[in-house]
């Protein structure tokens, strides 16, 4: 695999102090030359405090503090705009998804084949056993996504996305919460030109009294924003 390029790892991240030591060891520890860049969406349980060793500690981390606390989408626009690598791959900053698998989530674009790559959750690779109707939940949205956008994606609601930098920095990502990812899928789907892949992952979901935030109200929201983005895009032919 081609070394030679530079990759921003933009991790969203809301009191993750916790988990934030152990992921940022496991993301920096990857053979590549990376950028990591940690939102801070107002964390309020020392996570802040924690994140100023991390930078002192590491020359590869740049640390961005959000004023308030708005969202995902608003931390991962926010990265996505101070990202400076060649690649930008996004990273929760908790520790349901495992850093060891960038090798296979950059393949398809080291190898020419892809613009952008989507990490499956239900591609066929290990996954903590947890939730059925959150099982549920994703798989209808990423239905209800497909048939929007008319691509045949498995996991439309999954963290791990790596984009060509310019690819993403020239979306207008809208979206503060949740609803990141029916955003930027109908958005990639409308260039109609960009190569987008899909590679099996693996998956350790946390439960909710481990900190997991989605809920229901997302999912509501992620219908309205498959509408929005996704079906007006499609009738106006963008």
């Amino acid at each position: 695999m081609n070394k030679n390029f530079k990759l921003s790892v933009v991790m969203p991240c809301y009191n993750e102090r916790d988990s934030i030591r152990d992921i940022v060891a496991q993301v920096l520890a990857q053979p590549f030359d990376i950028e990591l860049l940690i939102v801070d969406d107002g964390s309020k349980d020392g996570t802040r405090d924690i994140l100023e060793e991390l930078a002192k500690q590491y020359k590869q981390i740049r640390v961005v503090l959000q004023p308030h606390n708005q969202g995902k989408g608003a931390a991962l626009r926010r990265g996505f705009q101070e990202a400076t690598g060649d690649l930008v791959l996004v990273q929760d900053a908790d520790l349901e998804y495992d850093p060891s698998e960038y090798p296979r989530l950059l393949e398809p674009i080291l190898a020419g084949k892809a613009d952008v790559v989507y990490g499956s959750r239900f591609a066929g690779q290990s996954h903590r056993v947890l939730y059925f109707w959150h099982s549920v939940g994703n798989k209808a949205l990423t239905l209800l996504s497909n048939m929007a956008t008319d691509l045949n994606l498995t996991d439309m609601e999954t963290c791990y996305k790596v984009f060509r930098r310019e690819v993403i920095q020239s979306l207008s990502i809208e979206e503060d919460r949740f609803g990141f990812e029916p955003e930027v899928t109908a958005k990639l789907a409308a260039r109609g030109n960009l190569r987008i892949y899909e590679v099996p992952i693996s998956y350790n979901g946390r439960t909710y009294a481990e900190g997991k935030k989605i809920g229901l109200k997302d999912a509501f929201r992620a219908v309205y924003v498959i509408s929005k983005y996704g079906l007006l895009t499609r009738a106006r032919g963008r």
